[in-house]
């Protein structure tokens, strides 16, 4: 999916000037790649929010300069409700580029209600993929998931053209017996085998001496 945005020639630096340019409703922003000059850029705080809703990755870049780019970084505050800054990188639509993709749980596991747990492992994938095709995310079906089953990266449905940069049985999600607790009795066998105390008296001993 590819969205116009609209970009500004951003002429403020330092992280006090940023800040007022975020309290201003824009985002201080970079372009850079295919080694070409690095331009600084700022765009409106909404439109970007937007293209993120959208679930775009790739946008036409409009205004102060006009590029396909793709957006490689994203930083956010610690709350990760507001967005510092944006990194875009100049790439054509055909163009093959890497980039790490999340993973996102779907469904629910038959395995969960036969007393299994769910355990995810692996978050999110390197991918080599056409620009134009960048998922925001792959989504792991998990509805056949049983107890004992596992799916690896080899079972991901990616995008067209898209090569995962993982090895294939590296396990993404399991779902596996939850470790027991210790029974009462091996309990009680721990307790009866515990070291006398030297010194303390027996039963027996404190009735030979009435």
């Amino acid at each position: 999916m590819t969205e116009e945005l609209l970009v500004q020639i951003r002429e403020q630096y330092g992280k006090r000037r940023n800040r007022r340019m975020r309290s201003a409703g824009t985002i201080p922003a970079v372009l850079y790649g295919h080694g070409e000059k690095t331009v600084s850029l700022s765009v409106a705080a909404d439109a970007f929010s937007a293209v993120l809703r959208h679930g775009a990755r790739m946008v036409d870049l409009t205004g102060a300069v006009k590029e396909s780019a793709l957006i490689r970084e994203v930083q956010w505050d610690t709350w990760g409700s507001e967005v510092l800054h944006v990194d875009f990188t100049r790439v054509s639509a055909h163009e093959k580029v890497e980039v790490r993709v999340t993973l996102e749980l779907r469904g629910e596991a038959p395995g969960f209600h036969e007393g299994g747990i769910v355990e995810q492992l692996l978050h999110d994938v390197p991918l080599m993929c056409p620009a134009a095709r960048v998922p925001e995310k792959i989504e792991v079906g998990v509805n056949a998931l049983n107890l004992g089953d596992s799916i690896t990266v080899a079972d991901l449905t990616l995008p067209e053209g898209a090569t995962v940069l993982a090895a294939p049985e590296e396990v993404v999600v399991h779902c596996i017996e939850p470790i027991a607790a210790p029974a009462e009795e091996e309990m009680a066998e721990a307790e009866a085998g515990e070291p006398e105390v030297i010194g303390e008296k027996k039963p027996e001993e404190e009735a030979g001496e009435e």
